[in-house]
């Protein structure tokens, strides 16, 4: 079994680590930061001075004060280090249940003392109680901090050991029963940044579950543990209903979901698994009207909304479908919690024999390599996160559909324009307060405005993209104190038709913000592709491995993939790329190219390894995935096969290992 070292983080000695971390506990508001472990060592000699050395784990027992005190134990002699001694060292793991700081000391040689500090800084004992809450914090952690495969969630937050936190049926039916036992209390462990209102459903606790039963596979678990639960609760048949979708029950999906309509027929939860089901089989008839029923259920939240808006997209109802994304309720993105700690003053950054492999290098950048040009570093769309990130990359998807020209004009069709606003100002005619509003448009299926922008010509967008794109006009936006005025303007059913400006809508600013930004895409992508057709003659053209990344994900939200791939290829052709090596494994994922996809999570797992994360469940599924589809002994001839050192394939068989452990499907022949 291969282990990562231990990444060591040097403190400032004007600082105290665990002061500041103590100080920060008011302000987390989700999960919290990972782990802290903070050692003192002091020299072998005759020294008295004394260095505090720190890191940052995920993924550790944290059941009891004895199991975090066995992983100090652990690091009482490391190879780093040989003139120096640990003293003592400090675990801190966090409970959101409590909001406390569960801590446990060990002086080496010497006593284990645990106890929990408060957001006050007040020393509190440590109960029972309070240990099942931080195990299941710590399960739900592991999974929320992992890696996805791209480097992303690693470079985030600077030495981060990750750990598998379940590895055996045993430890699965540990964290399977706390979860039931505290599942009525998840609420208040927040929720994702979509849900504005953490629920009985939508909390990151379910989250959590959900994500470790698609992970592993383990739908048998995942449907008894929802059973029971169901049965205080009707509310759970939503999860249930997941999970049986998840295992391909699709016919016991339908059933439960229909009879727990008939039981709580507003439950927006219900309603959204159902419209999601019909909407995925390409019944986007039957989704419509669940989807609104939906909106009325819960008109507050985004994913409604956002459900709707993707329904009127695959029925190419254009103009509906962004009249209700104008109705998105948007919420500031709440990030996960961070460590606050200042600067180190030393970063020690130890890598196990077992991971070094020259093809998985990309330690070796240089401001040349690493540059970027300043206008692919302003692009805004790449640092959208949470609602908006969603409503964006459903605008981009209507623009693939329908082409850039086409969206302007159906977007003049339905938003007031500033030139016609002017114009009917200056004629007196106001501004239209007998019409109905956006949301109330959105939910009327049978008052589908026309034209619709479904003309002959709504596939040549695209043409005009390639020679120049051109910039939106201005529209009249939604100003936040209208809002409430807005939306009680009464509806008018005689109004089915978008030929007069006062039949139009206003523009939320939020919205008419995202134009802009797209707009700004498109220009950049238009003018990388036009380089990149003139480079092809005359062999000139040059971007960096990190101008190439950028460009690859501009590519992918414009939902460009064949461009996207050319671009992460042309990374990997220079430098190794995590984030460049992940979407090319979607590619070969897609394609079901076997080799290809076995070749990119070989390397993926050995990068991840490297700094120090053992664990990432997008990883593992790829692999679970693979080897039910292709049986666990063609893959692993395939892994041995690689041309690449034994102690890095080594590392992938340790993944398809776990999917034995687990009785995966295709995992026993």
């Amino acid at each position: 079994m291969v282990q990562t070292y231990v990444p060591e983080l040097y403190e400032d000695d004007a600082h105290s680590v665990i002061d500041i971390r103590s100080d920060s506990l008011q302000s987390l508001r989700e999960l919290g930061p990972p782990d802290l472990v903070h050692l003192t060592r002091q020299g072998t000699k005759s020294s008295t001075k004394q260095i505090g050395v720190y890191h940052h784990v995920t993924g550790v027992d944290a059941s009891s004060s004895a199991s975090l005190a066995a992983y100090i134990n652990t690091l009482t002699h490391t190879p780093n280090e040989r003139q120096l001694k640990v003293t003592s060292g400090l675990y801190c793991c966090y409970n959101a249940f409590s909001r406390v700081d569960m801590r446990v000391g060990v002086q080496i040689p010497g006593t284990v003392e645990s106890y929990c500090v408060d957001e006050r800084g007040h020393k509190l004992e440590a109960t029972e109680e309070h240990w099942l809450e931080t195990y299941l914090c710590c399960v739900l952690r592991a999974y929320s901090y992992a890696d996805n495969g791209s480097g992303d969630a690693i470079k985030r937050i600077a030495g981060v050991r990750r750990f598998n936190p379940i590895t055996s049926t045993e430890q699965e039916h540990k964290f399977l029963d706390a979860a039931e036992k505290l599942f009525f209390s998840g609420w208040q462990l927040g929720s994702d940044p979509e849900i504005q209102v953490p629920n009985l459903v939508s909390n990151h606790l379910t989250s959590g579950l959900l994500n470790y039963i698609k992970t592993t596979g383990r739908y048998a678990s995942g449907i008894n543990l929802f059973e029971k639960l169901r049965t205080r609760d009707p509310e759970i048949s939503s999860l249930l209903a997941r999970v049986y979708v998840l295992a391909d029950e699709e016919v016991k999906a339908i059933q439960l979901l229909r009879e727990a309509v008939e039981e709580l027929p507003m439950d927006y939860s219900l309603l959204d698994c159902q419209a999601d089901f019909c909407n995925r089989k390409g019944r986007a008839d039957l989704a419509l009207e669940v989807a609104k029923r939906g909106v009325i259920a819960a008109p507050s939240e985004f994913g409604t909304w956002a459900r709707l808006a993707d329904i009127y997209v695959a029925m190419e109802q254009w103009d509906l479908a962004l009249l209700t994304l104008n109705s998105c309720p948007m919420f500031t993105y709440q990030d996960k919690d961070a460590p606050r700690l200042p600067e180190p003053s030393r970063v020690t950054l130890p890598l196990a024999p077992e991971t070094i492999c020259d093809e998985i290098d990309d330690a070796g950048a240089t401001p040349d390599t690493d540059s970027i040009h300043p206008t692919l570093r302003r692009l805004a769309a790449g640092n959208y996160r949470g609602t908006f990130h969603k409503a964006y990359m459903l605008l981009t998807e209507i623009t693939q559909k329908i082409g850039w020209d086409q969206l302007l004009k159906i977007r003049s069709q339905v938003f007031v324009m500033e030139e016609e606003y002017r114009s009917e100002k200056q004629a007196g005619t106001g501004t239209g307060t007998g019409s109905r509003n956006a949301s109330t448009v959105a939910l009327r299926g049978t008052d589908t405005p026309q034209p619709n922008g479904d003309s002959e010509d709504a596939g040549e967008g695209e043409s005009s993209a390639a020679n120049g794109v051109s910039r939106p006009a201005q529209s009249i936006t939604l100003q936040p104190s209208a809002e409430e005025s807005h939306e009680q303007v009464p509806p008018d059913p005689s109004h089915t038709e978008y030929t007069q400006f006062q039949h139009k809508r206003l523009c939320e600013r939020w919205l008419d913000n995202l134009f802009m930004v797209l707009y700004e895409d498109l220009r950049i992508y238009t003018i990388w592709r036009t380089e990149m057709s003139q480079s092809r003659q005359e062999l000139t053209y040059r971007k960096t491995p990190q101008e190439l990344e950028v460009l690859g994900e501009l590519a992918e939200r414009l939902h460009r993939k064949e461009e996207a791939i050319e671009a992460w290829q042309a990374c990997l052709g220079m430098r190794f790329s995590p984030k460049a090596m992940r979407s090319v494994l979607a590619m070969y994922e897609r394609r079901g190219d076997v080799r290809g996809i076995v070749g990119a999570l070989i390397r993926l797992v050995a990068w991840q390894f490297r700094w120090f994360s053992e664990f990432s469940p997008d990883l593992l599924y790829s692999i679970r995935r693979l080897i039910e589809e292709e049986g666990a002994v063609k893959i692993r001839s395939i892994i041995q096969a690689t041309p690449l050192p034994q102690h890095i394939l080594d590392l992938t068989h340790q993944y398809a290992a776990l999917c034995a452990t687990f009785r995966s499907n295709g995992s026993d022949g």
